[in-house]
């Protein structure tokens, strides 16, 4: 028999995400199965590229279930990459060692979005479907396991500059100067990116999210047409599909807090916030419509274990004793942090909230 405290560990994540009572804060991190855990490098090392490690579900499987085995978290997150669509769409993507992500063929034109198609996920993307499935059969239901993608603007990022960028000035041009054009390559990547989250629900992913992560350097008026529109395109097709219709979803737009009222209205059951905003604030802001998700500076995991505990309440007691809180860091988890740190940090987000039930408790029985 399942004991009550293996019951709540199970069901606390999702519970945030619909805004219910939870027992103590839910907590998982971005990029938790990556750089910083020494057994993520040493399976690293086995794959011999990242790409391969990506490609092999067995592999896949075993870094997600990495950080699960040793912290106390209450997700897990499919180890993947945000612009395995775009490498399906025929762009090839490869990795230089201390450049990052690269496509031989970034799009340079119209002609070249035109030939662009949706990729069936169950053929071109099966690997990442194959994990998913493994994942899912090995967590034995003892958290939820997160899909996730990328959101149409950042993968168009990508798409046309063939690269990282400090600030994509060859994307942000192209949709100045050819908005429709731009349009087309996003509604695209909207269809995509739903039937990509789509077949990972019915693969079994139990929550699924978006990585908005250029949004932000967008101005505002642009940052509506061009990033938020469509992450409302990708939300209203989930919401029409049998697999990720009872999915929740959660957008994370990162730098993107000046839009945090109308990214509510998306259609979304939660939403991402970086550290640049007080969680007070953000609550305030869009009320009751969504569970938020955040928002620890990622640098706090350096410092010493009492101020990561000092922080890590500070971010707790700033959302305050209402539902709807899934703590979790700004952004990912940089690859210098001592794993110890993520301990400390899990422990002090579960025991505050807990101590502060025990107290409230005690006090309505006084």
């Amino acid at each position: 028999m399942i004991n009550p405290e293996e019951i709540n560990r199970r069901n606390r994540f999702l519970r945030a995400l619909r805004r219910e009572p939870v027992d103590t804060t839910p907590i998982w991190i971005m990029r938790q199965a990556g750089r910083y855990l020494p057994e993520y490098r040493a399976a690293r090392a086995r794959a011999g590229s990242f790409l391969n490690l990506m490609r092999t579900p067995e592999l896949a499987c075993e870094v997600t279930l990495q950080p699960i085995e040793r912290f106390d978290l209450d997700a897990a997150i499919l180890f993947s990459d945000i612009l395995t669509i775009p490498d399906a769409m025929g762009l090839g993507l490869h990795f230089v060692e201390g450049e990052g992500p690269k496509f031989h063929h970034p799009l340079r034109n119209a002609a070249d979005i035109r030939k662009l198609g949706v990729p069936d996920p169950e053929q071109s993307l099966h690997f990442v479907m194959d994990a998913v499935r493994l994942i899912h059969r090995e967590l034995h239901g003892r958290v939820p396991l997160i899909g996730f993608a990328g959101s149409p603007w950042t993968l168009a990022c990508y798409m046309i500059e063939g690269r990282g960028s400090r600030d994509f000035a060859r994307v942000v041009s192209f949709a100045t100067e050819d908005p429709r054009t731009m349009h087309a390559l996003l509604e695209l990547n909207a269809r995509a990116v739903a039937a990509y989250l789509s077949a990972q629900a019915a693969a079994g992913a139990q929550a699924l999210m978006v990585f908005d992560t250029w949004g932000g350097l967008l101005p505002a008026k642009m940052f509506v047409e061009f990033s938020q529109r469509h992450l409302a395109r990708v939300a209203a097709l989930l919401r029409e599909d049998h697999d990720a219709r009872d999915v929740p979803l959660i957008l994370f737009s990162k730098g993107a807090n000046a839009h945090l009222e109308t990214l509510a209205d998306t259609g979304c059951a939660a939403l991402g916030v970086d550290w640049t905003i007080a969680l007070d604030q953000a609550r305030r802001r869009v009320g009751d419509r969504v569970a938020l998700q955040g928002n620890l500076a990622p640098s706090v995991l350096l410092q010493p274990p009492d101020a990561i505990v000092r922080e890590a309440r500070e971010v707790l007691d700033s959302f305050g004793p209402h539902p709807g809180h899934v703590f979790n860091l700004g952004h990912g988890i940089t690859p210098e942090v001592d794993p110890e740190h993520v301990r400390v940090l899990v422990e002090a987000v579960h025991q505050h909230r807990a101590a502060g039930e025990t107290a409230m408790h005690a006090r309505e029985k006084a």
